[in-house]
């Protein structure tokens, strides 16, 4: 548990922030970036999470990714070399190594490695929008809460046997709203959900997270 699976690896990048970047800590709630901005900077996590998000033109939030621990933010804009079109946000307290874009250019123009690297991770991005993109089409919402969950527990789940015996919790602290963001649906409906998933036994919520008790039992809600 805990692997991400668009984490950096081999090619030691996190190595490469520590040496060229400049370390910045976000409290929770707090806006790193937003839309319009010049997008002249890169960033990669140390500790906490990202929310990364844009604006409907009557002001509601639709989240498009949560980035994690070992992962880069920031990174499509600089290399469009366009404006900031998401906001990204501190979802709890957040560290972060900055990197200017033209130190990160360069990079990518002295070590094919590092860029192919680079490349991989875009690869893997487009291929998560395709699948969303998809999923949103496809699958009711109960559907697509379950495949969040699943996604979650998969990406950043931790045991809790303090908790629950055998249940593993999201490690992530996102409010019904939120949820409903990133599944495409109201916050009604995903707290309307989630009540049902906890009559099931499949999850459970304690101290304002959620705990996947029976993964089986959530796998029922995929279809």
């Amino acid at each position: 548990m805990g692997s991400m699976a668009l984490a950096f690896t081999d090619h030691d990048v996190g190595e490469f922030f520590r040496q060229r970047g400049k370390a910045f800590t976000f409290r929770a709630g707090q806006v790193v970036f937003m839309a319009g901005e010049e997008s002249s900077r890169v960033f990669f996590i140390l500790k906490g999470r990202a929310k990364i998000y844009r604006l409907t033109p009557n002001g509601s939030s639709v989240t498009v990714a949560i980035r994690h621990p070992g992962e880069l933010f920031g990174l499509a804009e600089v290399l469009c070399d366009s404006e900031r079109l998401c906001f990204a946000e501190a979802l709890e307290e957040l560290e972060v190594l900055e990197l200017k874009n033209k130190d990160f250019e360069a990079m990518l123009l002295e070590d094919p490695a590092f860029a192919r690297e680079i490349a991989g991770i875009l690869a893997k991005r487009l291929r998560e929008a395709e699948t969303t993109i998809y999923e949103m089409v496809y699958y009711q919402a109960p559907s697509r809460l379950a495949r969040l969950l699943l996604k979650l527990a998969s990406c950043c789940g931790q045991a809790a046997p303090q908790l629950i015996p055998q249940g593993i919790k999201l490690g992530i602290r996102l409010s019904h709203r939120e949820i409903a963001e990133m599944i495409g649906t109201s916050r009604q409906t995903v707290t309307s959900i989630l009540n049902a998933m906890v009559r099931e036994k499949a999850i459970d919520v304690q101290y304002k997270e959620i705990i996947v008790l029976d993964r089986e039992k959530l796998e029922r809600w995929l279809f």
